[in-house]
């Protein structure tokens, strides 16, 4: 004959935690994970696709759910609805140290896997493989933050290994093609060098052409000289968002 579970206890798979603290009680929810972060991101609406089970407990894992009058005394209603939105807003998620110590090694790949996409290795102009990134993070002490995306970290990871670690890099340069009518690229031609760090290519004839590696950063001042000077006759195109000398 089989054991019969108590009634009140919840067996929950692929479950999330929210826990808030309020007026004192502890009031949790159960999620499915990922939905929390979606919910909070606005990409998920529907609290029935976030919610594993429509209710507010006191405890997730015991099945001890919240009564009515101390939803009311912590959130001024008790109405779960609302009290779930609340804990969705504010609580914290709750992850197992395993689990955490994954995720973190995750983001970490995550981040150091960008940045060797975007940086080079200064005297040859070739890319890190994604490890020797990882180990200057590690040299350098870049501290993953949980409840950033990989990308929001990537430029305080470089600035961080820039200053701290014994791996020179920079920030690949992209590679831009200019197009002007032939009388505004004689006259624009010096002031569009400045802002290259190197003029790969230039070509005349009805319309004046020229292919640069410049900084990420100097692409905005580009685009404002043409703006300001040429009145939409020039355009810049984008050849390679970093360019290393692997490029043919």
């Amino acid at each position: 004959m089989p054991i019969q579970q108590p009634s009140n206890q919840i067996k929950l798979t692929n479950v999330s935690i929210v826990r808030l603290k309020k007026g004192g009680k502890r009031f949790e929810i159960a999620c499915y994970k990922n939905k929390v972060q979606e919910w909070r991101n606005g990409v998920e609406t529907s609290l029935d696709d976030v919610l594993q089970i429509s209710n507010v407990f006191m405890n997730v894992s015991k099945g001890e759910v919240a009564k009515s009058n101390d939803l009311q005394k912590a959130f001024g209603t008790s109405a779960v609805d609302d009290v779930v939105k609340e804990i969705l807003k504010k609580g914290e998620v709750q992850v197992a140290e395993k689990e955490r110590e994954h995720d973190l090694a995750t983001l970490r790949k995550e981040i150091a896997t960008i940045v060797a996409e975007k940086c080079v290795d200064p005297a040859t102009q070739r890319p890190y493989p994604v490890g020797m990134i990882e180990k200057a993070m590690t040299e350098a002490g870049v501290s993953v933050k949980a409840g950033k995306n990989a990308k929001s970290q990537v430029a305080e990871t470089l600035r961080l290994i820039q200053g701290h670690s014994t791996l020179p890099i920079q920030r690949a340069r992209m590679r831009v093609r200019v197009v002007l009518p032939a009388a505004e690229g004689e006259r624009l031609q010096e002031q569009l060098r400045v802002l290259a760090e190197t003029v790969e290519k230039e070509d005349r004839g009805q319309s004046w052409e020229t292919v640069m590696l410049i900084e990420p950063s100097q692409i905005r001042a580009i685009n404002e000289l043409l703006q300001k000077e040429c009145k939409g006759k020039g355009r810049v195109e984008t050849l390679t968002f970093a360019a290393t000398a692997d490029h043919n």
